[in-house]
């Protein structure tokens, strides 16, 4: 299903431009100093964000800097309601409130607030999952288990989401209310910046949970971690790494630097090839590209299939192409043989099937089922082929691998 959402009138998705979301920030703890906005200046700010292209405007009073010092609930609510006063009809924009705590999101709500950014994703207060419910607005999530955006790596990202997304709906919150943030960041002192590489990189992999992605990106330690500059020197990291999500599928992205994150998100959706889909007569046919098994099962359960169905089917789903070098040709036809056994197939050369050659590359072409299927039976035969065997299963694991794949 393509990504189609109305978001307090503003359309958000596959088929409309990527929406930015500027940031105006009231804390003075905060780790980029640079945007800290002057109270008597919000109302400015917020119109020159509007002016130079965005379409949302996100406030927030209280920091979420690991090292940054920690200030009470009543300072939050001293510093952000009377910016939401300010901004209530003067910013023609979505308006969202940036704050874990559901008493201060329905007084921000009152005052003009129209979504709700949790970043504990309903883990801070367990009031704020029944607040959002009950204003029926839309609300930001972000990927989160017990603190803000504590899961480690993409599988625990999804993971995660998928959980806040079955109490979101278990709660009574409409399914096109939510808007998923895998937590770019380091949120807990235990994330490395390869997991928020990993992150950018397998992005497209939120696209199974078919609903609006925002990225935060701006300014981020995974940018310092490769440029090794401060916050007020990351603009170009920021937009390189803005460009990626883009590319991959975000259709929001939470920025400080509105302008050059304009250019950067239309040119990275213009490369962004069209999802396939077609629509006709109350019927829908696209096309998911599933890469990890872990998303078949995601997306089957989704449609109602039991989760023991699920794993069952979900490395059916998933199909990889590998190409061997240098093999003998009776080893490269013993591949076909086994492969075809097992409903995939082996490419090999003309002169290697009529043994004109001695030796052949080779392309094995199926599923993981498939695949690790072979590699069990190969594994017990003669020749090289219980070394190609372990070679394959070897390649296969890498391509999972987090740290090889960042270091």
């Amino acid at each position: 299903m393509a990504v189609d959402f109305d978001i307090c009138g503003l359309k958000v998705g596959d088929d409309h431009p990527v929406r930015l979301m500027g940031v105006i920030n009231l804390s003075q703890e905060s780790f980029y100093k640079n945007s800290i906005i002057d109270k008597d200046s919000i109302v400015n700010t917020a119109q020159k964000m509007v002016d130079e292209g965005a379409t949302m405007i996100d406030v927030g009073a209280r920091s979420t800097w690991l090292r940054a010092e920690n200030i009470t609930k009543e300072q939050e609510t001293e510093r952000l309601l009377p910016a939401l006063e300010e901004l209530e009809g003067n910013v023609d924009a979505v308006i969202s409130v940036d704050t874990m705590f559901a008493d201060i999101a329905e007084e921000s709500l009152n005052r003009g607030a129209d979504i709700v950014n949790d970043v504990s994703g309903f883990t801070a207060d367990s009031n704020m999952v029944d607040l959002v419910a009950d204003y029926v607005c839309p609300a930001v999530v972000m990927a989160s288990n017990k603190s803000p955006g504590d899961p480690i790596g993409m599988e625990a990202v999804m993971y995660s989401l998928d959980s806040i997304i079955k109490k979101a709906e278990s709660r009574g919150i409409d399914s096109d209310k939510l808007i998923l943030d895998p937590a770019f960041g380091k949120w807990a002192p235990e994330k490395d910046p390869i997991y928020d590489f990993e992150t950018a990189d397998q992005f497209e992999r939120l696209k199974i949970f078919e609903k609006p992605l925002l990225a935060a990106v701006s300014r981020k330690s995974m940018v310092e971690a490769v440029i090794d500059k401060p916050a007020n020197e990351r603009l170009y990291g920021s937009l390189a790494a803005t460009s990626i999500v883009v590319h991959k599928g975000a259709d929001i992205i939470r920025t400080h630097d509105v302008a050059q994150t304009k250019d950067v998100a239309d040119v990275a959706k213009a490369i962004r090839s069209r999802k396939p889909y077609i629509r006709k007569n109350g019927f829908e046919v696209s096309v998911l590209d599933i890469t990890h098994p872990s998303d078949a099962a995601y997306i089957m359960k989704s449609i109602g299939t039991t989760g023991s169905g699920s794993n069952v089917m979900k490395k059916k789903s998933v199909n990889r192409t590998l190409k061997i070098d240098n093999i003998t040709t009776t080893e490269a036809l013993i591949l076909k043989q086994e492969m075809l056994a097992r409903g995939g197939d082996v490419a090999i050369s003309r002169d290697a099937v009529s043994h004109e050659d001695e030796f052949t590359d080779v392309i094995i072409m199926g599923t993981l089922l498939q695949i690790e299927r072979l590699v069990d039976k190969l594994s017990y035969q003669a020749r090289n082929l219980p070394l190609i065997a372990e070679m394959i299963k070897e390649t296969l694991q890498q391509q999972m691998d987090t740290k090889y794949r960042y270091q």
